[in-house]
């Protein structure tokens, strides 16, 4: 798809903003979102193509069979174009596959295997997340300092509490408020309801396991959306999970239905899209950043746009690329002190668990389709708790289905008969999949590398990342509890799994340019400020000092809102200059 009914905006190169925010996804929609709204004129840079909201979700009312080929399979020319984002096995649909990036055009090279699964458009990868958003805690932000593990990450849970309220209710957040210190509770909206199934098993557990409690998965979902909400044009969740195609009622959390709307209001945004950003322009004289040097996406044109301040919310690997080629005299090896810039890459490693069939509540059927489950949080390594072989944790995400629900299009027939077998379902299926903590191994890393350049002839990143005998320890213990629990609580066929997922297959892509407490041991500082170019910010997945088990986009959003208030303050100040 082009954008040939959105031109860019005539903007002449050199022009100055008081803010430029590279990258539109959940941190960078966030971070334009503050900016904005706290008087700020933003120039928001995404690399790809436009996204509106509502009209260019061209898929989201489609039925299978309005698709080619019933929505289960891509033709093998188009197919060519993903062979890293098809790795997952469920993102290169006819219905989604729009919403990922072409491979050929951008290529890394992967000293191991590394899965990087991209969305190159406005609203990035806040279109196709998971949703799932649960805040960290201070068994998290202690972590290391504690077992004396990489550096201490420069704040704890009361700094970043606030921020976590703040952002979970103008997301919107559906979960319960469990009580669980390792995963704090939020403002909430009601939860989605359980199936029979997500019930029996909730029942069974927290009654047999006093060590460990299911609950339902905290999403980003309105259930009962505000008025606030409602005014941006957001409406009740419908239940479709169809969510990865665009939601056209705005109900799940993208920057499309809220923080770009939200920016939008106050007339201080700027969009510019297919704006690939090559580097920070740092000016040695004065000791900051002047702006950015930006790629025409589709014209290859180069273009400098000036601003005071700088946010990186371009992805955790794609901030570390521009910081890394935003090289000088200052920095001849990217814009970085502290020699960690690329290093302590870390994704959840997941796909380990198990499968079973529940035989019972044949009879029963719920309304729609849920666009989430359950949550079984953290229960190893707790305080109190006997030491586990490994350090750590994992979470384990709850999913369930029926047996041939939604497949009787597929299914040869007609008539009656054919008629006959649609109405029917066989046995309900549960999965619970773990999703573990890796630790920041500094030799886990990127690096930029002129073997390969990409579309527009920049460099590309080289992934050297992989998993050691701790996560290996974590999974192996993983699949035995996920076993023990489902047949504790009753289930058949059950069945252990470890399908060995490579990193970046979680899509949770952290560290590289972390936070820390002094500018010899990381990138950023307490506020995700630059330790040596105060005027640059990164919010994103790339200021991760450690990698907790939870989701970690909501702790994005909580940063990105903390960081803008401190940035805007700063300027006011005079601590950043004009």
């Amino acid at each position: 798809m082009t954008s040939g009914k959105y031109p860019q905006p005539p903007i002449p190169s050199g022009k100055k903003f008081d803010a430029i925010v590279v990258g539109s996804g959940i941190s960078g929609g966030w971070s334009a979102k503050e900016l904005c709204e706290k008087g700020l004129n933003v120039l928001l840079l995404e690399r790809g193509r436009m996204i509106e909201h509502v009209s260019d979700y061209h898929t989201a009312t489609m039925n299978p069979w309005d698709f080619p080929n019933r929505n289960q399979a891509m033709p093998l020319d188009e197919l060519k174009k993903y062979p890293v984002q098809n790795r997952t096995g469920f993102t290169i649909t006819e219905a989604t596959h729009q919403h990922f990036v072409n491979d050929l055009d951008n290529p890394y090279v992967e000293e191991k295997p590394f899965d990087w699964i991209r969305g190159y458009h406005v609203g990035g990868k806040s279109l196709m997340w998971g949703r799932y958003s649960f805040r960290f805690s201070d068994l998290d932000f202690e972590a290391n300092a504690k077992e004396g593990i990489a550096t201490d990450w420069p704040i704890r849970y009361k700094d970043i509490a606030p921020w976590y309220d703040y952002v979970e209710t103008f997301a919107g957040i559906a979960g319960d408020r469990d009580g669980l210190p390792q995963l704090p509770d939020g403002q909430f909206q009601p939860a989605l309801p359980d199936n029979c199934v997500e019930a029996h098993l909730r029942q069974s557990v927290n009654g047999q396991f006093p060590d460990r409690k299911v609950i339902s998965a905290r999403a980003a979902h309105l259930t009962a959306p505000t008025k606030e909400q409602t005014n941006l044009g957001r409406a009740k969740c419908q239940f479709r999970n169809l969510c990865m195609r665009g939601c056209p009622y705005g109900a799940y959390f993208s920057t499309q239905s809220a923080t770009l709307p939200a920016a939008r209001r106050t007339k201080r945004l700027t969009v510019r899209p297919h704006s690939i950003v090559n580097s920070i322009i740092y000016d040695e004289k004065t000791g900051r950043a002047t702006g950015v040097r930006v790629i025409d996406e589709q014209t290859h044109e180069w273009h400098e746009f000036k601003a005071s301040i700088i946010f990186l919310n371009a992805s955790a690997l794609g901030s570390t690329f521009i910081l890394m080629n935003s090289k000088s005299s200052r920095f001849p090896n990217g814009m970085d002190d502290s020699g960690q810039l690329g290093r302590n890459l870390m994704d959840h490693h997941f796909h380990v668990g198990a499968t079973a069939d529940y035989e019972h509540d044949l009879d029963k059927y719920y309304y729609g389709r849920h666009p989430a489950g359950l949550y079984i949080p953290r229960f190893r390594n707790l305080p109190g708790q006997p030491d586990q072989p490994f350090k750590r944790g994992y979470g384990f995400e709850v999913y369930t289905s029926r047996e041939n629900w939604d497949h009787a299009y597929h299914d040869e027939g007609f008539g009656a008969d054919f008629k006959e077998k649609a109405t029917q379902f066989g046995d309900w299926k549960i999965t619970l999949d773990a999703f573990g903590e890796c630790m920041p191994y500094e030799d886990n890393r990127v690096y930029l590398t002129n073997d390969l350049t990409d579309k527009w002839g920049q460099p590309v990143l080289k992934m050297d990342v992989h998993y050691r005998a701790n996560e290996a320890l974590m999974r192996k213990d993983a699949q035995e509890q996920a076993v023990l629990m489902l047949e504790k609580a009753g289930f058949s066929n059950i069945n252990g799994f470890d399908a060995q997922a490579h990193p970046g297959l979680s899509i949770h892509e952290m560290g590289t340019a972390r936070m820390g407490t002094s500018p010899d041991n990381s990138v950023f500082n307490k506020f995700n400020q630059h330790h040596i170019a105060k005027n640059v910010f990164c919010t994103d997945g790339a200021s991760m000092t450690s990698s907790p088990c939870q989701n970690p986009s909501l702790t994005y959003m909580a940063l990105s809102a903390r960081a803008a208030d401190y940035a805007v303050k700063a300027l006011k100040r005079g601590d950043i200059k004009r």
